[in-house]
């Protein structure tokens, strides 16, 4: 018997409960989350702005010695641009816009300079002509630019970006809250943390022990080549025996219905892998805290995936962690 996913008479009870829980955390959490992004976001659309002097020279030395200004350009637009929008209509190489944007914030090392160039004074043109004249009013009539107006323009475009820039924040505050909550519970039944760096192995962990994201060897299928897969918690029960593998637990958390029921083939995919490679003595559960429905449920169930809820992180026990 499994411990939620054969129970299809209380999720919607569960539903509920878990949707009041994410809510709850969420107005006490977004708001301050919000403020903070934002301020940050307009001290960095200043900066942007200083080192375009104020949108009037977007040249291609400036963007090469900055590189992630383009993502803020974007936004000075109007209506703002998205990425691909921007390519398309200044003829550039997708490469180049994506690795600007990118986490490293560089030019394609591949490409020639000139050619390189060459995009890049097409990037500043449309930014330029695409321009949002009702925030950057001096762009029309060359008027003195005050720091008053810099900064009203630059919170503008700093409020364009925070939607995309605070919800990962507010996924990754979540995502160590349930994490944080999984510590509490494990260590008040003596089992002790593995921190990074102390060359955790997937299968020689001790018992008593747990760890937080321990990438798994799994196979490929192809050649016998084996590929990591990262697992949110192991832990190795307290009467794990030799031969014995850690619970692996992956936190889920979400604020809306849409994104689960998007991505809900994932764990599917990679309890399969788990499975191929280590057959049916593999465990592999969701600890699951927001907007997750009947459907997502059912889906998850249908591929032996089982869940503990975070309003109900007790159960964990059921899966062999009791003390």
């Amino acid at each position: 018997m499994g411990v939620n996913d054969d129970k299809p008479g209380r999720w919607k009870a569960d539903i509920a409960r878990s949707v009041d829980a994410y809510n709850d955390w969420f107005m006490r959490f977004a708001p301050k989350a919000y403020r903070e992004t934002r301020v940050k976001t307009t001290e960095q659309v200043e900066a942007a702005l200083e080192s375009t002097a104020n949108l009037t020279n977007i040249a291609p030395a400036l963007l090469r010695a900055n590189p992630s200004v383009v993502q803020i350009l974007r936004m000075c637009t109007a209506p703002p641009i998205a990425r691909d929008r921007l390519i398309g209509l200044a003829k550039v190489s997708s490469s180049l816009v994506h690795s600007m944007e990118g986490d490293e914030h560089r030019l394609p090392p591949q490409m020639p300079n000139v050619e390189v160039d060459a995009q890049l004074a097409r990037i500043g043109d449309i930014i330029l002509r695409l321009a949002d004249r009702d925030i950057f009013t001096w762009l029309d009539d060359g008027h003195k630019i005050t720091i008053e107006e810099v900064h009203r323009a630059a919170t503008v475009v700093a409020d364009r970006l925070c939607g995309a820039v605070a919800d990962p924040i507010i996924r990754n505050a979540q995502e160590a809250r349930q994490l944080a909550a999984m510590r509490h519970w494990l260590e008040a039944r003596k089992y002790k943390f593995i921190g990074p760096g102390e060359g955790t192995r997937f299968d020689a962990m001790r018992p008593g022990t747990f760890c937080f994201r321990l990438n798994v060897p799994v196979d490929q299928g192809k050649g016998n080549r084996k590929i990591n897969i990262p697992v949110d918690v192991a832990i190795m029960p307290l009467a794990a025996r030799a031969g014995d593998l850690p619970l692996l637990i992956e936190a889920k958390s979400a604020g809306d219905f849409t994104n689960v029921n998007k991505r809900r083939k994932e764990e599917a995919t990679k309890v399969g892998q788990l499975r191929h490679t280590y057959g049916a003595k593999i465990r592999y559960v969701l600890f699951l805290g927001g907007y997750f429905d009947s459907g997502y449920l059912g889906y998850e169930a249908a591929e032996g995936i089982d869940w503990v809820w975070e309003h109900r992180i007790d159960e964990l026990a059921e899966f062999g962690l009791q003390a």
